[in-house]
């Protein structure tokens, strides 16, 4: 497509310093994005709950399921149950440390927002010492 040139001449330079600044000011301003449906208040918090609560037994449905299926077809009757059972409910509840935590609202499990401006304010602040 096109080629990045660097500036030809002081004053496009300057320009572009002080279109990151805006830029930078901008940014620093806005406030984080909400993630997706947060809408706050009374709806969230139910919202919140429900989800707990879906991936809380969902996850221990899973666990027995898979246990009640290894233990039929291997034939070990209570064995596998109890290990899914307790293996679901293990991953029941790293669901909801997650969701109480704010990890696990983006994809890769990222850290919430707040943690990851608050790092890169503090770079940026590392940053202009070390120029000036």
């Amino acid at each position: 497509m096109s080629e990045s040139k660097p500036p030809k001449s002081p004053k496009e330079t300057e320009s572009l310093e002080d279109l990151d600044k805006r830029l930078c000011a901008a940014l620093a301003k806005s406030e984080p994005a909400k993630p997706a449906g947060d809408s706050g208040g009374i709806a969230s918090g139910a919202g919140v709950a429900a989800k707990i609560g879906v991936e809380m037994v969902s996850a221990l449905v899973i666990g027995v399921v898979i246990g009640v299926s290894l233990d039929k077809w291997l034939e070990t009757a209570p064995l596998f149950l109890i290990v899914f059972l307790f293996l679901g409910a293990a991953a029941g509840f790293l669901n909801v440390y997650r969701t109480a935590s704010g990890y696990g609202s983006a994809i890769g499990y990222k850290r919430p927002a707040e943690e990851d401006a608050a790092e890169e304010n503090e770079e940026d602040k590392e940053d202009e010492e070390r120029k000036g």
